[in-house]
């Protein structure tokens, strides 16, 4: 938990102080450094995090990385910064390139203090890949990616447990991201492949879109129906309701917190006293998190405001009237189980919409 709670005030002073760390001394001072003291490293012990890290390479005398971490008296981690608001695209990595090689460390990370990606050398020894094995958010990240970071944290380093995952890991984030395209809008190879076990005739542009669509739709169904049928066995058998993964984000850069799935699963609870649990689902967005009743933006039964860890909201409605209540916890939206419910029967009545 003070893992957790550290780098939750740290993504609390990049929000505070997000338009001031223009340049790369302010990005590393006022976040990389304090994450790397998160992660346990005793940023002021040269022998531990070493600053202006030079190493010759070649022809290249006296160029430097930003930092170099060493457990156990060896260099692990290699750190570029960038400044908060810069790019962050591989061609500016060429330090981490060549000082990859020339030196024992298997972990490189490139940060402008908000994303921080790690490479190694999954894909061909000694050479650092071109994509990251892992990146963690610190404006937007879940608990999963809480565990993941944990991994790097001094007390619990382990370089060749860290690498052996590498690229189980990076393999999944690529198929993750793949996927959200293809559920977001299907590509012409799916609709092909549906397309051929379903239609005799000639795939016409007209029937391309029939089948794009239907496809999109289809997905979007079975995500909605998986979760229906796990949150309606749970209230039928009095039981807890499972934890479920989220529908795939229609937008780039939206992903569901397991806060937001806790909170919608909590708020289906209470409102299937009145509606089937089946009229009531999720759609996340970048700043909130709705619950509309009939995937009807018009008929929204409350929003949940829970992108920050630390200023949490639940909020709720009176015509188009939105109330933002104070919550710490999900479990604190059955204080308002009065609101809810009466929101219920004005959406029922036709005076919500």
């Amino acid at each position: 938990m003070e893992f957790e709670n550290t780098i939750s005030e740290l993504q609390a002073t990049l929000r505070k102080h997000r338009a001031k760390l223009l340049t790369e001394e302010a990005a590393k001072t006022t976040l990389v450094l304090p994450f790397l003291r998160a992660l346990g490293y005793d940023i002021f012990n040269p022998d531990e995090v070493i600053p202006e890290f030079v190493c010759d390479v070649g022809t290249k005398k006296g160029e430097k990385v930003d930092y170099a971490i060493c457990v156990s008296g060896e260099i692990q981690v290699l750190v570029e910064c960038k400044p908060a608001n810069g790019d962050l695209s591989i061609k500016h990595a060429s330090q981490l390139y060549r000082y990859f090689a020339a030196t024992d460390a298997r972990i490189a990370l490139l940060t402008n203090g908000v994303l921080y990606r790690f490479f190694t050398d999954a894909e061909k020894a000694n050479m650092m890949d071109d994509r990251p094995f892992f990146t963690f958010d610190l404006d937007n990240y879940k608990k999963s990616d809480l565990r993941t970071l944990a991994a790097f944290q001094r007390a619990d380093f382990n370089l060749e447990r860290i690498v052996s995952h590498a690229g189980a890991l990076k393999l999944q984030s690529e198929v993750t991201a793949e996927l959200r395209k293809e559920f977001a809008d299907p590509s012409d190879d799916l609709i092909r492949l549906i397309a051929g076990r379903l239609h005799d005739g000639r795939l016409t542009e007209a029937v391309r879109e029939r089948f794009r669509n239907a496809i999109a739709n289809s997905i979007s169904s079975l995500i909605r129906d998986g979760i229906n049928e796990r949150l309606e066995n749970a209230i039928s058998h009095g039981g807890a309701i499972e934890e479920v993964p989220p529908a795939p984000a229609d937008d780039d850069g939206v992903e569901t917190s397991e806060a937001e799935i806790d909170g919608f699963n909590i708020i289906r609870a209470i409102c299937a006293s009145k509606v089937s649990p089946a009229r009531i689902v999720m759609r996340d967005a970048k700043s909130y998190c709705a619950v509309l009743l009939d995937n009807n933006n018009r008929r929204t039964i409350a929003r949940m405001h829970f992108n920050s860890p630390t200023s949490r909201y639940l909020g709720v409605f009176a015509g188009k009237d939105e109330t933002r209540l104070p919550v710490t916890e999900p479990v604190d939206i059955y204080q308002h189980q009065k609101a809810l419910l009466a929101r219920i029967v004005e959406l029922e009545s036709g005076n919500g919409d």
